[in-house]
């Protein structure tokens, strides 16, 4: 559903927003160790939500990336949108250059109402929402 570097992201940020509470910075390692992740997989990511202003960040030793109130209002389809486009919204689930509702795919009608439940939740999540579940202990980014 979402590309790896999306859910990459997605957990980055979260990660970001739960350690930032205090603005504090956190940097590439910790969040790719945090999240498990490639470390330059997560560079590449982070530099382009931070130009698209999705997160703040700070070069030199003491830098880092960090969320502030305003940036944990944003939804994880502002993520989405940043790194997978809107794919999501568009493409088939099966990579057809062709799927609607007049010419569908095998599982078109099958798959509209998961897509539909899918873009609803993360179009009404903010990060601060997800953030406020891994802070609850009851959620986890990172496999034990």
């Amino acid at each position: 559903m979402f590309s790896k570097s999306c859910e990459y992201a997605i957990k980055a940020m979260i990660f970001i927003a739960q350690k930032s509470t205090d603005e504090s910075r956190v940097g590439i390692r910790d969040i790719a160790a945090g999240t498990d992740a490639p470390m330059h997989f997560i560079a590449k990511i982070m530099q382009d939500l931070s130009r698209r202003k999705l997160v703040h960040s700070i070069k030199g030793p003491n830098g880092g990336f960090y969320m502030d109130k305003e940036d944990l209002k944003n939804s994880i389809s502002d993520i989405v949108k940043a790194i997978d486009g809107d794919q999501l919204y568009t493409d088939c689930v099966l990579g057809l250059k062709v799927c609607s509702e007049t010419s569908p795919c095998p599982v078109h009608n099958e798959y509209k109402e998961i897509k539909k439940n899918l873009i609803n939740m993360i179009e009404n999540n903010t990060i601060g929402e997800f953030k406020n579940k891994l802070d609850s202990g009851a959620y986890f980014l990172k496999n034990n």
